[in-house]
């Protein structure tokens, strides 16, 4: 614990939980190379004052919120991760459920955790196949949610 207080946390170690898939299945996968959209935004509107030509007031409209998306190498056999997201996208089967980014410290305890709220499939995405380049084929997941929040981990 003291060294987490001293020292920067890494952005290499982490797990995401899927928490309320059709069924009740709970998915914890650490097999992501990539999260991104973490971040939230708030919207502002404009308001000029009659008569006060110096500024403009900047009053909050609401919070806005990027998708989440999440990147791995792609695996021969479909998940349950996976049909989900297929049945939101190709069948409009919309289910929603929690989505946990964990950030481990180095003995794998959860350092910070966040918390996106009524997640659901808008986007699968797989690399392009390239005869001249040695690489891993990525799958993409982008989620939409309602809005995300940090959860103390102790």
């Amino acid at each position: 614990m003291a060294d987490t207080i001293r020292y920067p946390l890494p952005g290499f170690h982490f797990l995401v939980t899927f928490d309320g898939l059709p069924g009740g299945i709970a998915i914890i996968d650490s097999q992501f190379s990539d999260v991104s959209g973490l971040s939230a935004e708030l919207i502002t509107e404009e308001l000029m004052e009659g008569g006060e030509n110096r500024f403009v007031h900047k009053l909050p409209v609401r919070v806005k919120f990027p998708n989440l998306v999440l990147k791995r190498a792609l695996f021969p056999l479909s998940t349950p991760l996976i049909i989900w997201a297929q049945d939101a996208i190709n069948n409009l089967d919309i289910n929603t459920c929690n989505v946990l980014v964990t950030l481990l410290n180095d003995v794998h305890m959860p350092v910070k955790i966040w918390n996106f709220s009524n997640a659901y499939p808008v986007k699968l995405q797989i690399s392009d196949f390239k005869a001249s380049d040695n690489t891993v084929v990525i799958e993409t997941i982008e989620l939409a949610y309602d809005y995300f929040h940090e959860i103390t981990p102790w």
